[in-house]
């Protein structure tokens, strides 16, 4: 199996486990003052929680550089929050009264006066502002002049085998500012590394997939292969195309036609306009127009080793292919990141609300909850808000290691799925069978088995968890109003009473063994640069396709923007012919598929691997009636798009 670098994020700047404070800061709500500091405001969530006194090693060198950037609140964080729900709620007489990017900026944004005070204050403690957006003010110094910006002393703390800064008490601005800053993030350099520019690399080495096949779920069986659940399976497909997960879906007539997506990774394949091209004209999807392919990219790239540059030319292939496959009408842009660092990716994200570049914005990336921390937190939902009110909704994939215990030691949720300003994209195995119909879904969750010595059993049936679903209760996010009444208290409130938060809202089609039809330019072990086609999954692929079925969507519904959609989404569940109720035993029976790899990646020099996947086995986690923690509401069915008609 091709493995989804997407969903390994790695590198974050805060790289620790914080509790995400409610109410204020998740909201973009200036801290209160610190009881201790009545002359400053408390920036809330910039202490990491592994900055402990048992870890201190003692003060920082005061000629050590600091790199950081100070969030900026705007001018009405709490009436951006609010706005950003109004817009966004069906229910509310100013659903879809958004505003243009200019607007919302001169409603929201921070004003002239604000970004000098702080520009000022930064200045007067001795720090360099190396640039300022309309969102934050970068900076850069020693640590005695952070330390004096910042009313906190920078320490160095034992982190597992390392030792990285940090500061010994949370920042704090002066009260004078009035709460013009939201927080400030880079104190913390856990990890620190080198941040110059990069050239891309080569794509990455050449992957195939090794037959039988099956070209629609269940056209072929492993007749000469054991049986599983005391029957003969199927071999895994050859990679769904387009034309079959549309009629999954119930695309119906709609192409996403005068609809802008917007993708966002890290670094840009090279090759994406040949292969996005190559890719439809070999699989039936309807040929790119002249400028329906954009791409938004930075002037340097940075960490390209540390992030697995190449690994990202996989996902961005991935996502342009998939939502040009399901709405084959849609304009694309494709924001590309300068490294897979937090700071680098918000960058992208701002780019496209700053610039409206979409209404809709797929993205196929993220990491483990522990690692969010409430600084960060609080800099994406406002961007995510900035969103909503202008009518551009976020869609993230919901993670690939079901409930993180395989991957982590801990039971956890993926982030920025885990905000509830964005839609959080679960995944499933799904069956289309003859004549492109819908057969079934389960939730996506693999235990794999591989083939005795003797051929005659597979070795610990059904075998180890492999991978599936992000999903669970997040331990820092509050409940979102949309998902009261709809997601089980037991869900809700499994890691505090007053409810939290519940990862994925939607699902779509994300199983590997079947997966979707990529192709792509590899290197092959010649040096030579080639296109090759292979399939692929992960909720990275169930994000472009949620984001694809919504262009679907609105343009059913006249254009009009959908925005921020789990209010809709969830105003939906429990309606007629909306959403497939997707669980994990539709048949009533155990579900697997036989796969055969080739041991080497590329051919049989080296020899087959043969093993059982089976389906539905998505870790603790289940896809059962009515929502999950695997799936949400459910898949889109056949009257999905429709419900979105005047």
């Amino acid at each position: 199996m091709r493995s989804n670098r997407a969903t390994m994020r790695a590198g974050v700047s805060m790289a620790a486990t914080l509790p995400m404070i409610a109410g204020a800061l998740a909201l973009g709500i200036p801290a209160a003052h610190a009881a201790d500091q009545p002359a400053r405001n408390a920036l809330a969530g910039t202490k990491p929680a592994w900055a402990t006194p048992k870890a201190d090693k003692g003060s920082t060198a005061n000629n050590a550089q600091v790199h950081a950037r100070v969030y900026l609140a705007g001018r009405d964080a709490a009436g951006l929050a609010a706005y950003a729900k109004a817009v966004s709620d069906p229910s509310s007489p100013h659903y879809g009264k958004y505003l243009s990017a200019k607007k919302a900026q001169a409603r929201y944004g921070a004003t002239k006066a604000q970004v000098t005070a702080v520009k000022n204050w930064l200045k007067s403690a001795g720090l360099t502002v190396t640039s300022v957006t309309d969102h934050y003010v970068a900076v850069s110094g020693d640590v005695a002049a952070a330390e004096k910006a910042f009313g906190t002393q920078l320490h160095n703390y034992a982190k597992g085998a390392k030792t990285y800064r940090a500061p010994q008490h949370a920042a704090s601005a002066p009260a004078s500012l009035k709460g013009a800053v939201l927080t400030v993030t880079g104190l913390d350099n856990a990890p620190h590394k080198s941040d110059r520019a990069d050239q891309l690399p080569a794509p990455d080495a050449v992957f195939k997939n090794a037959g039988p096949f099956s070209s629609y779920y269940g056209s072929k069986t492993a007749s000469t292969l054991p049986s599983a659940y005391g029957q003969k399976i199927p071999y895994a497909i050859k990679g769904y195309t387009g034309k079959q997960l549309r009629a999954a879906y119930g695309a119906g007539k709609y192409t996403g036609k005068h609809v802008r997506i917007a993708i966002t990774d890290a670094y840009a394949s090279p090759t994406i306009a040949f292969d996005a091209g190559m890719y439809a004209k070999k699989n039936g999807d309807a040929a790119w127009k002249t400028s329906q392919l954009h791409q938004v990219l930075p002037a340097n790239y940075t960490r390209t080793e540390e992030c697995g540059a190449a690994g990202w030319y996989g996902e961005e292939t991935l996502d342009v292919e998939a939502v040009h496959a399901v709405a084959p009408a849609a304009d694309v842009t494709y924001v590309g990141a300068a490294s897979c660092y937090d700071d680098d990716l918000l960058d992208s994200l701002s780019k496209v609300v700053d610039n409206h570049l979409a209404d809709i914005v797929s993205n196929s990336w993220g990491d483990i909850e522990a690692n969010q921390t409430p600084d960060l937190a609080a800099a994406y939902d406002q961007v995510f808000q900035l969103g909503a009110v202008q009518g551009i909704g976020f869609y993230f994939s919901s993670g690939d290691n079901g409930d993180e215990v395989a991957n982590t030691g801990t039971k956890q949720v993926d982030t920025p799925a885990n905000s509830a300003w964005v839609t959080a994209v679960g995944g499933t195995s799904l069956a289309v069978g003859k004549h492109d119909k819908y057969l079934w879904e389960t939730g996506w969750g693999t235990d794999k088995a591989t083939l005795a010595a003797d051929g005659k059993s597979w070795t610990g049936f059904p075998g180890a968890f492999t991978s599936g679903a992000g999903g669970g209760t997040s331990k820092t996010v509050p409940q979102p109003y949309y998902q009261k009444g709809v997601v089980p208290n037991t869900l809700a409130t499994a890691n505090n009473a007053a409810g939290n938060r519940v990862v994925p809202d939607i699902a779509a089609i994300a199983d590997p063994t079947t997966g979707f039809l990529v192709g792509q330019t590899q290197t092959f072990p010649d040096g030579s640069q080639q296109y090759s086609e292979y399939r692929i999954g992960g909720t990275s692929l169930a994000a472009p396709t949620i984001a694809a079925i919504q262009a679907l969507a609105q343009e059913a519904g006249g254009g009009k923007a959908i925005g921020f959609a789990n209010p809709a989404i969830y105003s939906k569940f429990g309606k007629k012919g909306v959403f497939h109720d997707v669980t994990d035993n539709p048949t009533g029976h155990g579900l697997a598929n036989a796969r055969v790899d080739f041991a080497n990646g590329l051919d049989a020099a080296d020899g087959l691997l043969t093993s059982v996947r089976s389906l539905g086995k998505d870790s603790s986690l289940s896809a059962v009636k009515g929502y999950d923690d695997v799936t949400g509401v459910g898949s889109p069915a056949g009257g999905y798009v429709k419900s979105y008609r005047h």
